[in-house]
């Protein structure tokens, strides 16, 4: 069985650019990543090494990547790490078991093959970095973030957003006084609701990376992601220690990569807008993007 060595998580809200950013980088010839087998067989962890070797035949990368593309296999982390998906608050070094620990540490290191030695994993919500860190401690996390206003809005466009069961059913925790004063102000409104979902999970993530020595963390701008691909995942590949490879450039070069933050100025009401930019407004400037 092999060591993992530095494995990579990418980090975020969720809705922020974070699948875009994960899917492109699967593309490297030196990752290992976790694909659909793993959500549906968390057990068979020799299918998705499988996969990753069948991946380096050149006659069959087209057909695989259909039918093995990669997910964030969240049955596969509850089947080792019971809890993990749906925590009701960020998860911490102190919540790791030594059982957890072998487990993730020995279904993790069967995934890598000959010529892919390195993991490249993706959580959303919560960033568990603490957790992750007393598991592997040389972890590297890139986190990828986006303007408040787009990512509420791709949260309303989507039926599986928790937060239309409201905040005591919700997983990430009860309102706090002033949290649940905000929401009443707007008439317990959606988008206000929305809006203080992605504060608390940035929140948490600023408090996270207190705890992460600032080599092993790289934040990377959506927005940017879309601007300069190439000079992004240079930063992102070189922050890895991964080879920039000539196959990954011309990969990504390919690419035709669209910002769509416009979408929130012309599918919410302007009443709506309003209260989005009420609620946003100081994480807003604090991230840059007023």
């Amino acid at each position: 069985m092999q060591d993992i060595k530095k494995p990579i998580f990418v980090i975020g809200t969720g809705r922020c650019g974070s699948t875009m950013f994960h899917e492109i980088l699967t593309h490297h010839a030196q990752l290992a990543w976790l694909s659909r087998v793993c959500e549906t067989k968390p057990r068979a962890t020799w299918i998705n090494r499988w996969a990753m070797q069948a991946l380096d035949i050149p006659l069959f990368t087209r057909y695989l990547r259909k039918l093995i593309y990669p997910v964030e296999a969240y049955s596969f982390w509850d089947y080792y790490c019971p809890g993990f998906a749906r925590p009701c608050r960020d998860l911490l070094k102190e919540d790791v078991t030594p059982k957890s620990k072998k487990n993730i540490q020995s279904a993790m290191a069967q995934m890598l093959t000959f010529t892919r030695q390195r993991l490249l994993i993706k959580i959303t919500g919560w960033p568990r970095t603490g957790f992750l860190k007393e598991i592997f401690p040389d972890a590297k996390f890139i986190h990828i973030y986006r303007d408040g206003r787009a990512v509420v809005n791709s949260l309303l466009n989507v039926y599986f957003w928790s937060g239309w069961r409201g905040p005591t059913n919700w997983r990430w925790g009860e309102l706090t006084p002033k949290q649940q004063e905000e929401w009443e102000r707007y008439n317990r409104s959606f988008v206000a609701l929305a809006a203080i979902e992605w504060k608390i999970l940035m929140s948490a993530q600023e408090k996270a990376k207190q705890k992460i020595q600032p080599g092993d963390l790289l934040e990377i701008r959506y927005e940017d992601i879309c601007r300069e691909p190439i000079k992004m995942f240079q930063t992102a590949v070189e922050f890895s220690d991964l080879l920039w490879t000539t196959k990954f450039e011309t990969f990504v070069r390919g690419l035709s990569l669209k910002n769509t933050n416009y979408k929130w100025q012309k599918q919410l009401t302007d009443k709506q807008q309003r209260i989005l930019d009420e609620c946003l407004a100081d994480s807003l400037e604090k991230y840059g993007y007023v």
